[in-house]
């Protein structure tokens, strides 16, 4: 009211939202999993922009808001799946209808702008234009023989909303011009034959041409002046010119009785007459009387069109609900999407899994995704309880992040109602999704990356109940080693002995491996890596163990960290393995353990320095002042060679 006073949008009524209704999303999971857009804030790379293949404005619209409150209930869920496979079993229906969709204009934006009263002559066009396209596309899906499958329940109700308005659609056919201006106060929106008042007027009005150009002939044989003309602009309007000899003629009896002087310029004289001016009159009031009937036409029309609103409204929310299947479909087709089974169980069991964005990413380059299981199955078909928390372990790198956030990706999909990336996928609803998936401070409140990590993982742990699915990854990075391990530690308890939740949980922390042995629900499952002439090679592939280290220097020497780095990290990672092996009881420095090794490397002087090599040696032996421009220039070739 305060934007638009005196008006409100044509608006659907609110509905009650039974509580639980919706797979409930936090932002910071939103966030992590880039449902709708990157971390950089951009769409390119989301979920939504991978998935997305709808034609229409509202279809794209409204698988926003699907994946923004994935379906809980798994009635409705499989309704929505029925559709897609409808389409997805009768491609050239499915085509079809995206045909007439991309046809269709947006009726709801039409719809709302006309509303608000600012809405044009084009916003009725594309209204009447959307109902034309809604038709057809009833009479698609009203006469297409069932042949391969039933046609779903929602479709027979979605016919319904899509028809029963060819009144309308004749009533704005027979109004509107095929190509009307932007505005209404242009005018020129209401076709001939419409109303035959405005008619007559539009007709005094083209017809003023012909009478102006009739009295300028008069004049012209009256004065017998060749050169006089009729002209006219915003100033004078209408009037008589001529030039300044011709004019002295006029100003002089008997012509100066008829011929009134107006203006005279240094070449011509301007004049008018009494028959002149009355006929400007009535141009002008013509004009603007066809304007004043247009406008009260188009009031009429739009009070008509307010009176169907919940009807069209109805109608706009059915194309939206076609393209976003008709998208979904497509996307399975050309995707090799499968139909998940999504029940009221707590299964969670996927076979080759694929992540839907980066596997596009990678089909970009001709690359191939590895495809992983995940078996999560709390309930198992002979009635034992299953292992619903699996432990993931492996390198840096070799896709643990990947791995996790897939598996809550095909979830959120197949809650929506479309297929998922994979070649079978059984998923118990799930009602809660938490994902703490990567590390960023939040300055504008004062929190730390480790106090960020901390409120994330706390309000998993309060709010996550054994429908939920916890996708968390390095818990206790951002702190002190032993302080991370025993947070880690207690979360993965509690997720087991409390929450009891289907969860993901991706570690560094080698030590909670040995959880498994004592918690039923715990599984070890790891990314394999394979190793090569001292190169680790990723193979990307999920498999049961645990890892028992993490390559973190062999990462760092593909980022292209300095060999001395790298020669001295593998120096004080020796020596803490090393120490750890012979006491084991010992405890490191908690905070700076790294600072421990080096002081205890350097308080053995006997420890072995590294050899240098002929290229050092020979820089060693230079004195840079006794050289001249020849010999600087004779040693630059020699050591190239020696590096070679």
């Amino acid at each position: 009211e305060l934007t638009q006073k005196g008006r409100l949008p044509m608006l659907r009524p609110p509905q009650r939202q039974p509580d639980g209704a919706i797979m409930a999303i936090d932002a910071a999971t939103r966030r992590s999993l880039e449902l709708t857009q990157t971390l950089a804030g951009e769409r390119k790379g989301s979920l939504l922009a991978a998935i997305d293949r709808t034609v229409t404005g509202a279809g794209a619209r409204m698988l926003g808001e699907w994946l923004a409150g994935p379906l809980n209930d798994s009635g409705q869920i499989n309704r929505r799946q029925d559709v897609v496979q409808y389409f997805v079993n009768d491609p050239q229906l499915c085509d079809a209808i995206r045909r007439a969709l991309r046809q269709c204009p947006d009726l709801e934006r039409a719809l709302a702008r006309l509303s608000l009263g600012r809405g044009g002559p084009r916003d009725l066009l594309a209204v009447c234009t959307a109902m034309r396209r809604a038709a057809a596309i009833r009479d698609l899906l009203g006469t297409h023989p069932a042949d391969l499958v039933g046609v779903p329940d929602i479709l027979a109700e979605l016919s319904a909303d899509l028809g029963h308005q060819q009144p309308l659609i004749d009533a704005l056919s027979h109004a509107l011009k095929p190509e009307p201006p932007l505005l209404t106060r242009d005018g020129g929106f209401i076709a001939e034959g419409y109303h035959a008042a405005l008619d007559e007027v539009r007709l005094l009005a083209s017809e003023s041409k012909r009478v102006i150009s009739g009295l300028e002939a008069r004049y012209r044989e009256e004065s017998g002046i060749e050169r006089l003309r009729i002209r006219h602009n915003n100033v004078l309007g209408y009037f008589i010119e001529t030039t300044a000899s011709a004019g002295d003629r006029l100003m002089r009896p008997p012509l100066n009785e008829t011929f009134i002087h107006r203006q005279t310029l240094a070449n011509n004289v301007r004049f008018t007459t009494v028959a002149l001016g009355e006929l400007e009159r009535e141009i002008t009031q013509a004009g603007g009387k066809a304007l004043a009937i247009e406008l009260e036409l188009w009031e009429a029309l739009v009070a008509t069109l307010s009176e169907q609103g919940p009807a069209l409204q109805r109608m706009a929310q059915a194309l939206a609900f076609l393209d976003v299947t008709a998208g979904l479909a497509t996307l399975a087709a050309s995707e090799r999407y499968i139909r998940p089974q999504v029940d009221d169980s707590r299964a969670f069991h996927i076979v080759a899994g694929r992540h839907p964005v980066v596997e596009q990413a990678l089909a970009r380059d001709a690359a191939i995704f590895v495809a992983n299981d995940c078996d999560l199955g709390a309930d198992r078909a002979d009635g034992m309880a299953g292992q619903w928390l699996w432990l993931v372990t492996g390198p840096n790198m070799a896709g643990k992040s990947t791995f996790l956030r897939q598996n809550a990706l095909i979830a959120i999909l197949a809650q929506i109602g479309s297929f998922v990336p994979a070649d079978t996928a059984h998923i118990g609803r799930i009602d809660r999704l938490f994902s703490r998936v990567g590390a960023s401070d939040d300055l504008a409140r004062g929190r730390s990356t480790f106090m960020v990590e901390m409120v994330e993982t706390a309000a998993i742990l309060n709010q996550a109940g054994e429908r939920a699915l916890v996708i968390l990854d390095e818990i206790g990075r951002g702190t002190a080693t032993y302080d991370g391990l025993s947070i880690a530690w207690a979360t993965l308890e509690h997720l087991h002995d409390v929450n009891r939740c289907r969860a993901l949980f991706a570690t560094h922390y080698h030590e909670l491996t040995g959880l498994s042995d004592r918690m039923a629900g715990v599984a070890n499952v790891t990314m394999r890596v394979r190793e090569w002439d001292g190169d680790v090679i990723f193979l990307h592939e999920v498999t049961a163990g645990a890892a028992d280290r993490s390559y973190g220097i062999h990462v760092a020497r593909l980022a292209g960290l300095p060999d001395a780095v790298l020669h001295r990290a593998q120096q004080v990672l020796d020596k803490l393995e090393g120490e750890a092996v012979s006491n084991p009881d010992k405890r490191l420095a908690q905070d700076l353990p790294l600072f421990t090794a080096a002081a205890t490397m350097a308080g053995n002087p006997g420890a072995k320095a590294p050899e240098p090599g002929p290229v050092e040696t020979e820089i060693a032996g230079i004195d840079p002042d006794e050289l001249s421009p020849k010999q600087a220039l004779e040693i630059i070739y020699r050591l190239k060679a020696l590096m070679k």
